[in-house]
């Protein structure tokens, strides 16, 4: 008989949205703020054991709230982010339970990841040092010069786009952070940290081009377009 795994969700919604001009993670979508619309996800997602809430100082009421609504009894913790991602995954991974088996990262202004999308994550981070969600790069690519010139083209068959939730064994994620940390290393995803730590293995799990992050006010459109056509599907 297997043992069940103790799988941690960080939330990861900290940030002040400079780009969109408003606090994405608490903006409204559909009815409800964007991080509850994966929160809500996480916490009924079968495989995760605890859910870590990473936000805003200033928000920590708010997202308390949020998981009161949202949450269920998986909401273990919500904590101070940082001043960069990594600062806020690295407080919430210190929040995670000791005897947690592998950590879940996803964005809070994300809001479309689905059940599924989490659960294949998790099984190919059994299987691998850890697994990233990530789509194939549609669109032709190009690699330029300092000033503007075309170098060349990037043949784009290998290159995927990164996305979240992306999942390691607790102790290669907070391995790669410790690292970063003492190094002064920034990486802009997970995934990153854990390659700059020297470990090899990370899968891809091909997700789906709705898995959006909401990051600029384009963005935005699109979101509500998306969440009216799961609210029809229903």
């Amino acid at each position: 008989m297997n043992t069940p795994i103790r799988v941690t969700a960080i939330l990861a919604a900290a940030g002040r949205g400079a780009r969109l001009g408003m606090r994405k993670q608490l903006h409204e979508l559909d009815g409800k703020p964007v991080a509850a619309w994966s929160l809500a996800t996480l916490a009924g997602c079968p495989v995760v054991t605890d859910v870590i809430i990473a936000c805003e100082a200033d928000e920590r009421e708010a997202f308390a709230a949020l998981a009161r609504t949202y949450g269920g009894d998986k909401v273990r913790a919500v904590v101070t982010g940082g001043v960069r991602r990594q600062d806020s995954v690295y407080a919430a991974l210190r929040a995670a339970p000791s005897d947690t088996d592998v950590v879940i990262v996803h964005d809070g202004a994300r809001p479309f990841v689905t059940s599924d999308q989490i659960e294949r994550v998790v099984a190919a981070a059994g299987q691998n040092s850890g697994a990233i969600l990530a789509v194939p790069v549609k669109d032709t690519i190009k690699q330029s010069s300092d000033d503007g010139s075309v170098l060349r083209t990037v043949p784009r068959e290998t290159l995927w786009t990164a996305q979240t939730p992306q999942a390691f064994a607790y102790g290669v994620l907070l391995r790669a952070h410790e690292a970063a940390e003492r190094d002064g290393f920034v990486g802009t995803d997970c995934a990153m940290l854990v390659e700059a730590a020297g470990e090899t293995g990370v899968h891809i799990v091909e997700g789906s081009y709705e898995n959006v992050k909401i990051t600029t006010p384009e963005d935005l459109p699109v979101a509500v377009e998306i969440a009216s056509h799961r609210r029809a599907a229903r």
